[in-house]
């Protein structure tokens, strides 16, 4: 019988607490739509900063947007908006945050936010990038902001944070560049695989795969002269020679050595016949 009583007392209880969860969940939600919907911006603007350093960013987002247009042209305009920008970046919403940064660093050029806007753009389009073999469009964009902030605040302590991520994305870019064009090559259409991988130095000498590249760009132009007709044979072996030199000036002990001798001493032997 005791024990019956003690498990429908452990129940009520449960209920009880479950009850009381409900009802203080409900009142605080109450609350925050009847700030929402209220007219005191003073209020909603230190409830958004109340709200932001609790990190409850998804109300502080709320409040923000809900108090721009009271507070423009006024000198809250900037933090409401910086803070609106920054609560988007700090629930982990980089494509919002990267817009509402590029937003404030337009609008406001001459506030304290500025440069800290301009950084943490940089680091929501680094976050919107894909990886090599999709669309190189947003590791651009993400290479050009970085070069633009380094440009504006060249005496930031926040460029040491962003030369690692220039660094990756560069290094994605010179990927995604010589797999393109290594991919002519592939198919064995060495005029195409020439002229682009000619294309991929000219764009970034530094490219990290420079060996190569020159590398394929002999080779290519040794497949083109043997399988050309005659009478544009000698001008194309010379084009091999020319490439030889290219390859070894700056890599003298290339992996591909003992290949681009081969290639050379087969051209040479053609142009010595002519």
């Amino acid at each position: 019988m005791r024990l019956g009583l003690g498990i429908i007392f452990m129940k009520i209880t449960r209920l009880f607490y479950f009850s009381l969860v409900v009802t203080l969940l409900s009142s605080c939600t109450g609350k925050f739509e009847k700030l929402l919907k209220s007219n005191d911006a003073d209020q909603k603007y230190k409830a958004a900063m109340d709200y932001y350093n609790k990190k409850k960013y998804n109300k502080a987002i709320s409040l923000f947007d809900n108090i721009t247009l009271y507070y423009r042209g006024t000198p809250r305009d900037d933090s409401v908006n910086f803070y609106l920008a920054k609560s988007y970046f700090l629930d982990k919403d980089p494509y919002s945050a990267a817009h509402y940064f590029n937003t404030f660093r337009q609008t406001f050029p001459r506030s304290q936010f500025t440069e800290e806007a301009t950084f943490l753009r940089c680091i929501c389009l680094y976050e919107t990038t894909y990886r090599p073999s999709l669309d190189p469009k947003p590791t651009t964009q993400a290479l050009a902001a970085i070069n633009e902030f380094n440009y504006l605040y060249a005496a930031s302590e926040w460029k040491k944070e962003l030369q690692p991520l220039y660094d990756e994305l560069s290094s994605r870019m010179d990927e995604k560049n010589f797999s393109a064009a290594k991919l002519y090559y592939t198919i064995e259409n060495y005029k195409a695989a020439f002229t682009a991988l000619k294309t991929v130095l000219k764009d970034n000498p530094e490219n990290r795969y420079r060996e190569d590249i020159l590398y394929l760009v002999m080779s290519s132009s040794y497949m083109i002269a043997k399988n050309s007709v005659s009478s544009k044979q000698k001008d194309r072996y010379q084009t091999v020679v020319d490439e030889y030199y290219n390859v070894i000036s700056e890599y003298p002990n290339t992996k591909y050595r003992k290949e681009v001798d081969r290639m050379q001493q087969e051209a040479l032997e053609f142009l010595e016949k002519k």
